[in-house]
């Protein structure tokens, strides 16, 4: 099994505001992918691997600008995802960095990333395996904002946050929602 705490601490060692939020973030995403993944059996989740990748789902955000989060790196925030793709690669980690790479949204096509100008390279990143997208689901009901941690979206304020991304974001979305909900 992949020592998640020992990663974390590892790349965020001086950082325990971030440290908390994100470790605080990611159990509250990894419970609930956990708690869907046992919903349905029959998808046959591997409940270990969501575990460990959900709690290193948003490990890139330390090498992001968003103070309000506590993240005083040089990288837009939109860019965490393929910065812990990064980060865990070189872990040899490539399963669990896909999964960083893959839930920003629902996903991201790379014709939504050349006609919005996204700071990320042109190609699709949307989740693909059960495990990515019971992550990708479970990541849109928590925020990162330290007044609401740990409370649960409810699913209209879920979809009304997708539907700001655009039309192609929220018919994602709503196909996670028909499988997984």
């Amino acid at each position: 099994m992949t020592n998640t705490d020992n990663l974390i601490a590892r790349f965020y060692p001086e950082e325990p505001r971030l440290r908390n939020l994100l470790l605080t973030h990611s159990r509250c995403v990894a419970e609930l992918a956990l708690q869907t993944a046992r919903r349905h059996p029959e998808l046959n989740a591997d409940l270990r691997f969501i575990e460990e990748a959900a709690m290193l789902h948003d490990i890139g955000i330390v090498a992001c600008d968003a103070p309000g989060i506590y993240c005083h790196g040089e990288l837009p925030y939109i860019c965490h995802g393929i910065e812990g793709a990064r980060m865990l690669a070189e872990e040899g980690l490539l399963r669990h960095a896909r999964v960083c790479e893959r839930h920003t949204g629902s996903g991201l096509t790379a014709d939504e990333i050349l006609e919005q100008a996204l700071p990320l390279p042109p190609r699709d990143m949307l989740p693909v395996s059960i495990e990515e997208k019971i992550i990708c689901y479970a990541d849109k009901f928590y925020s990162k904002n330290p007044e609401s941690l740990t409370i649960s979206k409810p699913i209209e304020k879920v979809l009304k946050d997708m539907e700001r991304h655009g039309e192609d974001s929220l018919h994602r979305f709503l196909d996670l929602q028909r499988l997984l909900g």
